[in-house]
């Protein structure tokens, strides 16, 4: 329970049917496990309601350092000590305004941005909010919005499919310099035309993120396997999973992404609330950590917190062991 933590990815929101913001999440956050500080990643919430259009989506980050600061000043976990926010790659030259414009209003918290790559010819793996097409991190556009992002110190979050890895080696390897993770262990599907079809896409999948651990600026958020686009049924399950049955589960794509990136080049995610029908939050930690018991003390360490803390550049934040339960 003393294993310092940074929860690389989650969300706070208002949606039809769940409210999770920073008291909801707190409350998750005092389960049992040491986390000392959180990633938020967008996800559509709190956009402005006035002003250009592309300007809207700095109400998340305004959002989001107003949650840090409130948590700052409890003395609790650090809530949002990285932000990632939303903006629209597809503008071009003209997205470097509304990059500076998170920068300002994360309060040196914002780090990056998450533009939603991810498509399928089975549009009920979509999801509609996200408009995508099949080629769009190869767009001329797009390429020209991603050029900004290095220049002025900011990372992207990729959150797209297993097939369409090969489009992240190309933006990887066209742009060394930026700092790129990949979202949810990569797109793992098992839903809809990907319904038991699992070893198909184990192999193609595993294919593809050994090219992509070749790109040295690539990173790895593991986590993401309670979305039910992935095909585990614990989401449709009339009980909770036990942390066992998680980790049995998850075994054999953990532990890939492990063995191809190195413990230093992956990152633990709980991606809640996204998740949150799938597990709890504590069971999902326990889950993580039995899949980590046989690694070295300094790659659990990396898994749990330090590659978060590079790679987000949360250097600021001193790991403290805890007596948590």
């Amino acid at each position: 329970p003393a294993q310092p933590i940074i929860d690389a990815h989650h969300h706070l929101y208002v949606r039809e049917g769940i409210r999770y913001l920073g008291a909801d999440f707190s409350a998750d956050l005092g389960t049992g496990h040491n986390v000392q500080a959180t990633v938020l990643v967008q996800a559509r919430a709190f956009y402005r309601d006035h002003g250009p259009e592309a300007f809207r989506p700095i109400g998340e980050t305004e959002f989001a350092a107003q949650v840090a600061e409130e948590a700052q000043a409890s003395g609790g976990p650090k809530l949002c000590a990285g932000i990632v926010g939303f903006a629209d790659l597809l503008q071009g030259d003209a997205v470097q305004p509304v990059l500076e414009a998170h920068i300002s209003a994360g309060k040196g918290r914002f780090r990056g941005i998450r533009h939603i790559l991810a498509w399928d010819e089975d549009s009920r793996l979509l999801n509609p909010a996200y408009p995508t097409i099949k080629d769009m991190a190869a767009s001329t556009t797009f390429r020209q919005g991603f050029t900004h992002l290095a220049k002025l110190g900011l990372s992207f979050d990729a959150w797209m499919f297993f097939h369409q890895l090969r489009d992240l080696v190309s933006l990887a390897r066209r742009f060394p310099d930026t700092a790129i993770v990949l979202n949810h262990c990569g797109g793992i599907l098992g839903a809809g035309a990907y319904s038991a079809r699992e070893r198909e896409v184990f192999l193609k999948w595993r294919w593809a993120m050994t090219e992509l651990a070749s790109c040295h600026n690539v990173c790895v958020k593991i986590g993401g396997l309670g979305l039910a686009i992935s095909g585990f049924e614990f989401v449709r399950s009339d009980t909770r999973p036990t942390s066992h049955e998680l980790a049995n589960a998850w075994q054999p794509w953990v532990h890939t992404c492990i063995e191809l990136f190195g413990a230093e080049r992956c990152m633990f995610e709980s991606n809640f609330p996204a998740d949150k029908p799938s597990y709890d939050y504590a069971t999902g930690w326990n889950a993580m950590k039995r899949l980590a018991v046989n690694l070295t003390n300094e790659e659990r360490h990396a898994l749990f917190y330090g590659s978060a803390e590079q790679f987000y550049r949360l250097n600021h934040l001193k790991p403290e062991a805890s007596g948590g339960n």
